[in-house]
């Protein structure tokens, strides 16, 4: 069982001992039955490892770890459940990389030529035989835990609180027609780009202006289905608040990678409702205080699709904003 609560907007720290932060994935697929993952060889090292690489400035770790294993291997991934994350020293100081497993059934590795030069797919057993650095087989026996436990193949369920809108005190018009601030904007933008490093297919959203605002560039950009639902607004949520639990409890039937757009007053009812899927230990990792998310921050939850309705991992992250 996977957890993990993250910091997105961690940077390489200046100066002399810095820590140079990284991400990458373990891609794995299953293979006449067996699993299988992803090792790569990098020729500037002469070493076999996972597709990982440093943050580019402004970058989540979650982007990070899906641009890298595009531009190493070609392959296009959304995220599946955290794995551990490791630290070890380097020249510079230290380094410490953030994994995540990926699924890649159907697709073809195709090395850069530069960063990597080879590939193999290999049953775990070999590949930590191969790894070169040892601390990297931390995340692969989490993957391979996580595969025993019929946890390793999920969706996300992403909750998002929707991002800087106008001052409630500037505003005379309808409360629902209250629009995001110009930071508030810039902030939808972040969301969009965080929200593609696991690409959900639906949008579940309250019709307030600011919410679909929010969500509205990474609808355009992905093509993805927006659902506006009146129970997760304010008002409703505060008068019927049995029908916003309602309307959480129902995207599980789905069993569909989805994310959830909403106002700070509801995210106390939506987050009760997904505890009631997840462990105590799980829970302890979600948000119990006003204002429980910032604006523009997300909460990650993977959902087994063998132990139907159960949340096997819990992140949260800050899109980045300038």
């Amino acid at each position: 069982m996977a957890t993990s609560t993250k910091d997105a907007t961690a940077q390489t720290a200046p100066g002399s001992g810095a820590t140079v932060i990284a991400a990458g994935t373990l891609c794995w697929r299953v293979e006449k039955g067996s699993l299988e993952v992803l090792i790569i060889h990098r020729p500037r090292y002469g070493d076999w490892s996972w597709p990982k690489g440093k943050l580019d400035p402004g970058e989540t770790t979650p982007e990070c770890a899906v641009r890298e294993t595009f531009e190493e291997v070609g392959v296009s991934v959304k995220l599946g459940i955290p794995l551990a994350t490791i630290t070890y020293p380097v020249t510079s100081g230290g380094k410490t990389v953030h994994y995540w497993a990926a699924r890649t059934e159907r697709l073809t590795p195709v090395p850069d030529g530069k960063e990597v030069d080879g590939f193999e797919w290999v049953a775990p057993e070999r590949a930590r035989t191969m790894l070169s650095n040892p601390s990297d087989v931390e995340p692969l026996d989490a993957l391979v835990a996580a595969h025993r436990a019929k946890d390793l193949q999920t969706w996300p369920l992403i909750v998002v609180r929707h991002a800087k809108a106008k001052p409630r005190s500037s505003w005379s018009r309808a409360e629902g027609e209250r629009p995001l601030a110009a930071t508030g904007r810039r902030q939808a933008i972040a969301v969009g780009r965080l929200l593609q490093a696991w690409n959900p297919e639906r949008v579940v959203s309250s019709p307030w202006v600011r919410c679909v605002q929010t969500v509205s560039p990474y609808v355009t950009q992905r093509s993805a289905k927006l659902k506006l639902v009146d129970a997760l607004t304010e008002h409703d949520a505060a008068r019927r608040p049995g029908r916003a639990r309602s309307a959480v409890e129902r995207v599980f039937d789905k069993r569909r990678s989805v994310a959830i757009c909403t106002h700070r007053p509801v995210l106390p009812l939506v987050f009760s409702v997904l505890g009631t899927h997840m462990t105590g230990t799980l829970r302890a990792l979600l948000p119990v205080e006003d204002p429980y998310l910032a604006p523009g921050e997300a909460v990650i939850c993977q959902v087994s699709s063998a132990n139907l309705g159960r949340i096997v991992s819990v992140e949260q992250f800050r899109a980045y904003d300038d």
